[in-house]
């Protein structure tokens, strides 16, 4: 649409759900910005169109509206489908420690998430080494050509969803410029190797230190950003710490998980887990602190009151959050104590 020698999209109207901002979604924002028509779902106005695209819209779509678009409805999913179908799919990605992730091109099909065939799909790699600055650049160079484009292996789901976000842009340019023949040699999805990707709950957030190694804590804090103890949330962690004899108190005797000591050669706070420790660098009690600060404020005084405490009994817990019943929505509710 904006490249006037190689004009491809005659018209364009946009479609969004609702809000409770009331500017709307940035998707609401740039069509207004750009002077489209926009609509608020379940509007889709009234025109003629040959083909709708979704994105992350996840809302289910009728026969009838299908019908409606003489080439149908096109859905850009930021996976590998079957792997990750559902409404949160980069996230799940990040969680699982997936080596491979990607976009597909796909086709809707009337009242089921992420089924249809598959128009155009492809992978990006886990290399050991590169940034998401790297990324940036890698992308603009490559252009609609990306076959295969490193993915930061400690990138967190936000940094992910810019990546795939240029990618499916390019993919899904490419499937429109050849659209009849896309949809002629579309294929179905394999029966095998489907996963889903639900929606993250309140509950998912919460760590759990008896049974969740340092891998998995970290993987969980890179998916969903902030994560929950009993009393403190979690906003920065470093890398799993498999160190050993970090206080002679600790040495040849089992430690509870979610102990935590001050390691000031990294001024980190190293936790306790499953199989070994995790560094964390800050977190929010009744403000936000340093691993420093909050030794300050609470371990090194706790300390000196019981000089013969063993470090274990000073500890992050796991907050167990009640059983929801059919119906009724889990609000995770943090209590800051001294």
């Amino acid at each position: 649409r904006d490249n006037k020698e190689e004009e491809l999209i005659e018209k364009l109207e946009v479609v969004t759900v609702p809000s409770p901002s009331p500017k709307g979604l940035p998707v609401k924002q740039y069509a207004v910005q750009s002077q489209l028509p926009v609509y608020e779902w379940p509007d889709v106005g009234s025109g003629e169109y040959d083909v709708g695209v979704v994105a992350s819209f996840g809302r289910l779509l009728s026969e009838a509206l299908i019908l409606k678009f003489p080439y149908g409805i096109l859905n850009v999913h930021p996976s590998c489908l079957p792997r990750w179908r559902g409404p949160a799919p980069i996230i799940h990605t990040v969680l699982h420690g997936d080596t491979i992730t990607g976009v597909t091109i796909m086709q809707i099909r009337p009242k089921r998430f992420d089924v249809g065939p598959i128009l155009k799909q492809e992978t990006i790699p886990v290399p050991p080494k590169s940034t998401a600055k790297e990324l940036e650049v890698v992308l603009s160079r490559l252009g609609a050509n990306m076959e295969t484009i490193p993915v930061p292996p400690k990138s967190t789901a936000k940094e992910l969803e810019v990546v795939l976000s240029r990618l499916g842009a390019n993919m899904l340019i490419s499937v429109l410029k050849n659209l009849p023949e896309s949809l002629n040699n579309g294929r179905q999805q394999p029966t095998e190797g489907v996963t889903h990707a639900p929606k993250i709950s309140a509950r998912t957030s919460c760590i759990k230190w008896e049974e969740q190694t340092s891998e998995e804590i970290f993987r969980l804090h890179r998916a969903i950003g902030n994560i929950v103890s009993w009393n403190v949330i979690i906003l920065a962690l470093s890398c799993p710490h498999p160190l050993h004899s970090l206080d002679p108190r600790l040495t040849g005797q089992a430690v509870i998980p979610g102990s935590i000591i001050y390691h000031k050669q990294s001024q980190n706070l190293l936790v306790c887990c499953k199989d070994g420790w995790i560094g964390v660098r800050s977190v929010m009690l009744k403000k936000t602190l340093t691993a420093a600060d909050f030794y300050n404020g609470y371990l090194h005084p706790w300390h000196q009151k019981n000089s013969q405490a063993h470090p274990s009994q000073c500890r992050f817990q796991t907050l167990r959050l009640p059983t929801k019943k059919r119906g009724e929505k889990i609000v995770a509710m943090q209590q800051c104590t001294k």
